[in-house]
């Protein structure tokens, strides 16, 4: 309840442009669409989170808002993705909180649009993913134009890989990634909107195969080929104790690197 008073009495202090019923039942204060910052968060499940949640990750911050499941805006407390029963903390929220940080007349809207298990083939147009029952990328379009009615896309992070990395799918990835970018960009009709894409684990128990070393060459070399691109490394982070998904201090350490990149990024000289 405190937390709930708290989170409403700020956005009294914020530029309204009118109210939106949460799922919850919630009245949120949009800003004005130009103040409302909007993130797509994209990729496989260490985007959409696994990590276990807390305290911390339950508090809602009153410039962060998260696009649910139904459409509608609410506090982004964890986890924010739906793709699967086990979804947890991940790399949004901290980014968000990051980003809200830096700009403080601005709010953030956070797009949630990952699937687990997604390859990125099914990140194209028809695009089907069995495991979640979602065409990912068609879904992630149409809930960031619904999103774009009232706020301004300013970014799009990625975090994929570990689908791709087999013989037969790490040789085209690098061409499937760059074509992703460019259909973003040109569907959501922001043809220089940040795109930043993040590393697999680094896990010692789970030695990388030549495919997957591959995929991340493919990643890291991202900045040097496609424009207003970074790459996000995930070095010293720990997993979860799968030897797949971050623990929870890693995404948010995850998170606030996706941030620090992206604020070098749009930085102007």
């Amino acid at each position: 309840m405190i937390n709930t008073y708290r989170f409403l009495v700020a956005l009294l202090l914020l530029p309204i442009a009118g109210f939106i019923q949460a799922d919850d039942g919630l009245k949120i204060e949009l800003p004005r669409k130009e103040n409302f910052h909007l993130f797509l968060l994209v990729g496989q499940s260490n985007m959409a989170g696994r990590g276990k949640v807390g305290d911390e990750d339950r508090e809602p911050h009153s410039r962060v808002l998260t696009l649910t499941k139904g459409n509608e805006w609410s506090p982004a407390i964890d986890p924010l993705h739906f793709d699967k029963p086990i979804a947890g903390v991940g790399i949004g929220r901290t980014f968000g909180i990051e980003i809200a940080s830096a700009n403080p007349n601005v709010t953030i809207g956070l797009i949630p649009c990952a699937a687990g298990g997604s390859p990125i083939s099914s990140w194209e147009p028809g695009g089907y993913h069995s495991q979640t029952k979602s065409h990912p990328y068609d879904d992630a379009i149409k809930r960031a134009k619904h999103a774009l009615k009232v706020g301004v896309l300013k970014g799009i992070l990625w975090h994929q890989g570990e689908s791709d990395s087999k013989p037969g799918a790490a040789e085209v990835h690098e061409q499937k990634l760059h074509e992703l970018i460019a259909r973003f960009r040109n569907e959501l009709k922001a043809p220089a909107v940040p795109f930043i894409a993040g590393q697999m684990g680094q896990f010692e128990e789970r030695p990388w195969s030549d495919a997957k070393k591959l995929v991340d060459a493919a990643q890291q070399s991202l900045p040097t080929k496609v424009a207003s691109t970074a790459f996000v490394n995930s070095d010293r982070l720990a997993h979860k104790g799968d030897e797949v998904h971050f623990n929870t201090a890693g995404y948010r350490e995850l998170g606030r690197r996706y941030a620090e990149a992206y604020l070098k990024l749009t930085r102007s000289p």
